[in-house]
């Protein structure tokens, strides 16, 4: 994951390189479910993965997808369209549900 740490109004977030997408190998980045070594191909997908370890689904933001698991202060925010979906989300998802997710080179 590269990129520069930007702090604005009070609020720390990582914006990646504009050419990042495929990660600093030049490789496309997938989100893999460990257990069912299943490719996160669509929302539907990764909403079913999240749902059955107790994520709830948030509709407070129009633009984006938001999921709440109600035993952590954990929110997931991922862009609304699939195709906007960058290795930094990949990764907040698998620090968020250890060993129930990876990133990996496609």
């Amino acid at each position: 994951m590269s990129g520069v740490w930007v702090f604005k109004n009070g609020v720390v977030r990582l914006v990646e390189n504009p050419g990042d997408f495929h990660g600093a190998t030049g490789r496309r980045k997938v989100l893999v479910h460990l257990s069912s070594n299943e490719v996160i191909t669509s929302y539907a997908v990764l909403e079913r993965k999240l749902y059955s370890l107790g994520w709830e689904r948030y509709y407070d933001d129009p633009d984006l997808l938001q999921f709440h698991k109600r035993s952590t202060v954990h929110l997931i925010s991922l862009p609304k369209d699939f195709n906007n979906l960058k290795s930094m989300h990949m990764y907040d998802i698998v620090v968020k549900n250890r060993n129930e997710f990876t990133v990996r080179d496609m």
